[in-house]
């Protein structure tokens, strides 16, 4: 099955093709610069003009970088405070003419390495840890996945964990690879402590640096880089998408609402 997959970022919407049998591109990716401010509307404005860049009329998968509950945009952690409550599936579908499946980009990266990559027929429990400008998170058990973790926002060392060690802060804080490695040590032993995994996955634009701070890292858990590399979003995207068209599941056009917390007496 040929289907279009998305990965929508912070400074860039990228999209191509995937043969989903194969966890292939069968097309050249596209990329067009995400519109600043990257309000829904102007995002969805941009998605279809990517979009009609194809020769295609079937389902869109699009990783996004947010909790992405029952088709809404739950957070808004690196990207416009306006995406709160905004129900991205329902939008895209309605701006593209398409049907559209939204979930969130670091599950949609592990999807693509639980598939096709480093975690391909590995069981127990299997983390996808994607370090860009935040950092994403999946977690999937015996192959399922157990979406929208967001363990970049543990706290860790009194801060939020991506603000310690996620490659904009290394950038930000002019650190060495080997010194940012010993935060994000720090990090992976967080994540050991709490959740046992047999195989931890490093994604994003850090992990192709891993042989610089490799010898940093010393949890017991096995840390491999993942195969799929930068395609990652994009494939799991659209597997996304396929399994949800291939088993009728449309997507949801019914806004959602992300309850505010009850004041205490």
């Amino acid at each position: 099955m040929i289907v279009l997959g998305v990965d929508i970022g912070g400074s860039g919407i990228k999209g191509a093709l995937v043969d989903t049998e194969k966890g292939e591109l069968v097309s050249e990716r596209i990329r067009i610069e995400t519109p600043q401010p990257a309000t829904p509307e102007a995002v969805a404005k941009t998605l279809k003009d990517l979009v009609s860049r194809f020769d295609y009329n079937g389902p869109v998968g699009c990783g996004f970088p947010a909790t992405v509950h029952h088709g809404t945009a739950f957070t808004a952690a690196n990207i416009d405070k306006t995406w709160i409550n905004t129900p991205a599936e329902k939008l895209f579908t309605e701006t593209t003419g398409l049907d559209c499946y939204v979930l969130n980009d670091a599950d949609a990266a592990g999807i693509a390495e639980v598939e096709f990559g480093a975690g391909r027929n590995v069981p127990g429990v299997v983390m996808m840890i994607t370090i860009g400008t935040g950092l994403g998170s999946a977690i999937f058990v015996d192959g399922k996945l157990f979406p929208n973790t967001e363990l970049g926002h543990l706290i860790l060392n009194d801060d939020i964990a991506e603000h310690y060690c996620s490659d904009s802060a290394r950038q930000r804080h002019e650190l060495s690879w080997k010194k940012w490695g010993k935060r994000f040590n720090k990090y992976l032993h967080r994540l050991e402590f709490l959740f046992n995994p047999d195989l931890i996955i490093l994604g994003g634009g850090a992990s192709k640096s891993f042989e610089k701070f490799s010898e940093k890292i010393d949890v017991r858990t096995r840390v491999v880089t993942a195969e799929t590399l930068n395609t990652a979003g994009i494939i799991g995207a659209a597997l996304h998408a396929g399994r949800c068209a291939d088993n009728g599941i449309k997507p949801n056009m019914e806004p959602q609402v992300c309850a505010e917390p009850e004041e205490k007496a």
